[in-house]
């Protein structure tokens, strides 16, 4: 039983800070404060707290208001549901330390997964705060990036200093990625906030992580455009087709490669990375 609070505790604590992205998703790119007013239905009614329990309000109120009647987002249960998730994995997979930053990692990745899906654009307080976020953590948790040396100001300088290169070369790569397809398609490829968003998964991740984000985005954006095509395929859906020259937010592709590589596909990498690091 007791094995069991600590995991609980970290799904409870994810469900609650994705009711919090939930307004962050909704208010930062209209500009307004994600603390005041507090919660509000589209009509204006304050919401209170017993109808605005993480998860569980969604599913009791049937995904309607009680005071209007209008239709809530199905995308606010489905925020909370996968925020709890991912804090429970984090939990179960690192020590504390690396949890706790892995948790801070995931959750923005995520918010700034539904603002580009809505909106095209990723906002400078989420990527330049996350980059902040992710090289003040390598400092103050060197086992971000896996120091444990024993020493916490020799894990600390080697461990920020990870995540200061990470921050570079994420964003440099997809600058320059960004710059020869612009030269090829004669048009934007790529918007600057996907260049600060790169640099700031590094800073989580190191610079291999960002590489791989970057390669692996690409290949999940493939896949997501070849899904997309063979839907409306089969649901014989007219409009324009996807082809060269659509507009396709890549941050939402960078954050899904990120988070599988901080939650397990690094060790798909590791082997690559340790021939790269005798050659240099």
């Amino acid at each position: 039983m007791t094995a069991l609070i600590l995991p609980s505790v970290a799904f409870v604590a994810g469900a609650c800070v994705g009711s919090f992205l939930n307004v962050v998703i909704s208010r930062v790119p209209a500009g307004e404060s994600v603390v005041s007013p507090g919660s509000r239905c589209e009509c204006g009614t304050p919401i209170p707290w017993r109808r605005n329990i993480p998860i569980v309000s969604w599913i009791w109120l049937r995904g309607r208001a009680r005071c209007c009647g209008r239709t809530i987002s199905a995308r606010h249960v489905w925020v909370e549901i996968l925020t709890a998730a991912l804090f429970l994995a984090c939990w179960l997979l690192f020590p504390p330390a690396k949890a706790v930053c892995g948790m801070i990692f995931l959750s923005a990745l995520l918010a700034a997964t539904c603002i580009d899906l809505e909106h095209m654009v990723i906002p400078d307080s989420l990527t330049l705060g996350l980059g902040v976020a992710g090289v003040a953590l390598s400092f103050l948790a060197p086992a971000l990036h896996g120091q444990n040396g024993g020493y916490f100001a020799v894990d600390s300088i080697l461990s920020g200093a990870t995540g200061l290169v990470g921050l570079l070369i994420g964003s440099g790569l997809v600058l320059w990625i960004g710059l020869l397809a612009e030269a090829v398609l004669k048009k934007e490829a790529m918007g600057f906030g996907d260049v600060k968003f790169a640099g700031a998964i590094g800073a989580f991740i190191g610079w291999p992580g960002a590489v791989f984000s970057v390669f692996g985005g690409a290949l999940v954006g493939c896949v997501w455009i070849a899904l997309a095509l063979v839907w409306r395929l089969l649901t014989k859906r007219e409009g324009k087709s996807l082809g060269l020259g659509a507009k396709v937010p890549f941050g939402p592709m960078l954050a899904i490669a990120a988070a599988l590589y901080f939650l397990g596909a690094d060790s798909w990498t590791a082997a690559y990375v340790d021939r790269l690091a005798v050659m240099f």
